[in-house]
């Protein structure tokens, strides 16, 4: 079973049913004991970085991403909830994030269009079985943040924006895609689906 971490910000259904057509099951949810039994968990994000913190304090949910991370299970952070597995940001302010993954969310710096939206092509920095089997190729971003790691081993694939965009990243079990997997096509659905290929629980048949 993948857990959907439900913080009240999200998009929740379309991450849920793009699980389910990889041939796993997925629950949407809040509750801690059925986060920390999962096979995997997912932490999805539309929004601002603050308020997003604040969702997860007043759900009582700030924790337990820390906590599933340290069962050695698999964690996917996708597009805002990417950047919450960092240690802070600057969006309308400062704040500390979860700090699975050391470094900093800054805002594009330039007189292009913000936010980054549309297609752009990914760059693969290095092997990781997030990437196996896939050719690098197109996938769907929308955001007005970046990331950027403290260390370049934690950099999987980037895409460029006027500049470095830090598009997947990974240490351990703890992983993160800036970009919608679920939206992205056939290359986002691979990406997805090697995530969910290292968690245990695929229904049988599928």
């Amino acid at each position: 079973m993948i857990a959907i971490i439900d913080y009240g910000m999200g998009n929740l259904h379309s991450v849920s049913k793009a699980v389910e057509r990889l041939g796993y099951e997925a629950v949407v949810t809040s509750d801690e004991s059925q986060i920390l039994a999962a096979d995997g968990a997912i932490l999805p994000g539309v929004g601002a970085f603050g308020d997003a913190m604040e969702h997860l304090r007043n759900a009582r949910l700030e924790g337990v991403a820390a906590r599933y991370a340290q069962t050695g299970k698999p964690l996917l952070g996708i597009c805002l909830g990417m950047q919450l597995l960092f240690t802070s940001s600057e969006e309308h302010g400062s704040y500390e994030g979860l700090n699975l993954l050391p470094g900093k969310v800054v805002r594009f710096q330039g007189s292009y269009k913000i936010p980054h939206m549309g297609w752009n092509r990914l760059q693969f920095m290095q092997p990781s079985p997030l990437l196996e089997g896939i050719e690098e190729g197109h996938v769907y971003f929308v955001h007005s943040y970046r990331v950027i790691p403290e260390q370049a081993s934690d950099l999987l694939a980037v895409t460029d924006y006027h500049q470095q965009v830090s598009a997947v990243v990974g240490r351990g079990n703890v992983y993160g895609m800036q970009f919608h997997p679920e939206k992205s096509g056939s290359i986002g659905m691979q990406l997805l689906g090697n995530f969910l290929g290292l968690c245990k629980g695929k229904e049988e048949g599928n």
